[in-house]
């Protein structure tokens, strides 16, 4: 869909409920079929981090996960009119806009659960915090610039790429109370490497340079995740703040490790990284 600007300007110009459908429909029943391997790689997946349920029900959840994608990239071109609480509910609102009206930079750091582009606006939306968000542009040069095109309009501002480190610190030591938007499960090198689920692999990535970042500039990391209820509605979870100035880095790491690992598990139908790793090569990073 992100590739083919018809599409895009399709659903920009559909209410945001029925491209939202039209994604998911579009993506369970044409994407899918022309995704064999990705859906393979997500089934395999799904049957090691959830043996607790019939084959019947990861299926259903398979399907489910494709719609959940499909809506997803439906819902990017009308983010600016999701961003709202009759389309985001927030568990423990009051207590979730104290954490943000707070002092000090902080690190919102999550993973590509629901619908991260939401989530990402949704914090922009709910603060005056000075937000800057940390992007790796697709391969495909047509679906970079679309993205670029969809995100401009609500994600404000955001880095990538060469001096990208340089740009992220400047945000967070010289505006008052950034916020820098992390997401955790990038892929690298075919594999996904956080959450760990119990695999013995050592912070790196997205996640070493946050907790780099968060010790030097004295960051508080929210961990946070936003996931689709119905439709194109949502309920955006998070966990009070972790204090690099009172816990260790170990600490740290285990935390979010946990939270955003029992999220991917439980929503595994809304995880988009599920086809993108190997659980049974859970050293060496290859598939």
């Amino acid at each position: 869909m992100l590739s083919n600007p018809f599409l895009f300007f399709l659903m920009r110009h559909l209410p945001a409920p029925s491209a939202s459908w039209l994604g998911g429909w579009l993506s369970a029943n044409v994407a899918r079929r022309n995704m064999k391997l990705r859906d393979a790689r997500a089934r395999a997946n799904l049957a090691m981090l959830r043996p607790d349920l019939p084959e019947t029900e990861r299926e259903a959840m398979l399907t489910r996960r494709w719609v959940n994608i499909g809506r997803t990239m439906g819902e990017l071109a009308n983010i600016d009119r999701l961003v709202n609480e009759a389309h985001v509910t927030v568990v423990d609102r009051n207590a979730y806009q104290t954490v943000l009206d707070g002092p000090g930079p902080m690190i919102a750091f999550t993973a590509h659960l629901g619908n991260w582009d939401l989530l990402a606006a949704h914090i922009k939306w709910s603060t005056d915090r000075p937000g800057l968000g940390v992007y790796e542009d697709p391969h495909d040069p047509k679906i970079a610039a679309q993205l670029k095109k969809a995100r401009s309009s609500y994600m404000g501002e955001a880095i990538g790429g060469e001096g990208a480190a340089r740009g992220v610190l400047k945000h967070l030591t010289q505006k008052d109370r950034a916020t820098l938007y992390i997401l955790a499960d990038e892929r690298r090198d075919r594999q996904v490497w956080f959450p760990t689920f119990g695999r013995p692999i050592e912070p790196s990535g997205n996640l070493s340079i946050a907790l780099r970042l968060a010790r030097k500039v004295g960051a508080q990391f929210l961990p946070f995740y936003l996931i689709r209820t119905s439709g194109p509605h949502f309920e955006l979870h998070w966990h009070p703040p972790l204090n690099p100035a009172t816990m260790s880095d170990a600490d740290i790491v285990a935390t979010l490790d946990r939270f955003l690992g029992d999220a991917c598990i439980a929503h595994a139908d809304q995880w988009l990284a599920l086809h993108d790793m190997d659980l049974t090569d859970p050293v060496s990073g290859r598939v």
